[in-house]
């Protein structure tokens, strides 16, 4: 069967996954360096599989772990990402500029400044939506890590 010297893994994953989700992105290991998948892969080359069957889950783990390392790839490179704050500036002045020409032409009464009120909050939590949604794993609509620390956490134990 596989032979792996450390099998302490669910030591790891509080390194991996921090609990916190507001912090950094990157995931950095004891000695504050970024964590990374290529040690992983180097063992997986390492193993010495003696039937066929073990040959494919050796073939299967690095498949895998390429893809685990592609994720990481474009989730690092997305981060800083989101809305291009040049579109958020325009979109915000053309919707203040639409509800200033609506309560220019509108009579000035209790129920239409009700109304633009409560449309302009509504298009305000709507762009805020749009904007939070712009970062998956961050901000008041994240994305959990709980499955995936479910799941190390069980390869862990076996």
């Amino acid at each position: 069967m596989f032979s792996r010297a450390d099998q302490n893994q669910p030591a790891q994953i509080p390194r991996l996954l921090p609990t916190d989700l507001s912090g950094d992105a990157s995931a950095t290991n004891a000695g504050g360096e970024e964590a990374s998948i290529e040690p992983v892969q180097a063992e997986l080359r390492a193993l010495s599989p003696d039937t066929n069957a073990q040959r494919l889950l050796q073939s299967r783990a690095l498949q895998v772990s390429g893809d685990i390392a592609e994720a990481h790839c474009l989730f690092t490179e997305t981060v800083g990402d989101g809305l291009p704050w040049a579109f958020l500036a325009v979109l915000v002045f053309w919707l203040g500029l639409l509800f200033v020409t609506f309560g220019l032409l509108a009579p000035t009464n209790a129920t239409v400044i009700g109304l633009l009120f409560a449309c302009a909050l509504s298009v305000a939590a709507a762009a805020f939506l749009i904007v939070d949604m712009a970062h998956p794993y961050f901000g008041i609509i994240h994305v959990s890590n709980a499955p995936l620390r479910t799941a190390l956490g069980q390869l862990g134990q076996k």
